[in-house]
């Protein structure tokens, strides 16, 4: 009897223990089995201990491009100046000024449209008033001046004219000639004469410095225009500045030289 109360009490430890432990098991995780908690422990090391894991992969690296600036320079005639020239007339009153101003103003217009200058090709580019009063030590000295001056941009297409049409203007009564320009009425012809150039140069700059450093130049990514059209690089003709009552003294000789166009390309290209 005492045997069997012995066994009985062995089978309720037993019993016991095994609850225990299921309960334990329980609380861990109430809807997962053992294997499944262990499974999850086990794919959270692997996340940190392994760098190259989706969760901590770095950024891709950044593509590889060579970019250079290429230039293009060429060299042509001028076909057309443009000239400011003005008058500057000097009254006792705005009225008298103002009206000599514009007598003389219109004999100058009217020369210039005598020497084969289009009505088109003359425009107002500047239009003052003014007055000059003297003063001393003690106050005014005098009575007030008035200045008026009239400035008209001037574009001559026949270059072999430039000199006969100052003169004849300095006939007329102009005294302020400056700003003497020259460029080319349509640039489109050499604009792409200076862009392929430019090509040619960054191409070859490219590939200078890909075979400095091991490398191969592959296709254009992008291209942009540093310099606007038009980039003309010339010493204009400073102008002639003729004083009131030099009349038939002339302009002078004038030169339109040759112009030089220059264009620069930013290029991209891919490394291979």
């Amino acid at each position: 009897m005492k045997h069997e109360h012995q066994w009985l009490v062995r089978i309720v430890i037993t019993l016991s223990l095994l609850l225990a432990g299921a309960l334990a098991l329980t609380l861990v995780n109430p809807h997962l089995p053992v294997a499944d908690a262990r499974t999850r422990v086990s794919s959270t090391q692997s996340v940190a201990g392994n760098p190259s894991s989706p969760a901590l992969q770095t950024e891709p690296a950044l593509p590889r491009t060579i970019t250079v600036v290429g230039e293009g320079k060429v060299k042509t005639k001028p076909d057309i100046a443009q000239i400011n020239i003005g008058i500057e007339i000097v009254g006792d009153s705005v009225k008298d000024a103002s009206s000599q101003a514009a007598e003389t103003m219109d004999a100058v217009v009217a020369t210039l449209t005598a020497q084969g200058v289009a009505e088109e090709d003359i425009q107002t580019s500047g239009y003052n008033i003014w007055v000059e009063r003297p003063y001393g030590p003690e106050g005014p000295t005098g009575d007030a001046l008035y200045h008026v001056n009239n400035t008209v941009m001037v574009t001559i297409r026949d270059l072999e004219k430039v000199g006969t049409v100052l003169d004849a203007t300095i006939e007329a009564g102009a005294n302020n000639i400056y700003g003497v320009t020259f460029s080319v009425a349509d640039p489109s012809q050499s604009m792409s004469e200076a862009r392929e150039k430019a090509v040619a140069d960054a191409q070859s700059k490219a590939e200078e410095l890909a075979g400095l450093n091991n490398v191969s130049v592959g296709e254009v990514i992008s291209i942009s225009e540093v310099i606007a059209p038009q980039g003309y690089y010339a010493g204009a003709y400073r102008g002639i500045p003729v004083a009131e009552g030099m009349g038939g003294g002339g302009a002078g000789p004038i030169s339109p030289g040759e112009l030089e166009l220059a264009v620069q390309l930013q290029i991209t290209y891919a490394i291979e």
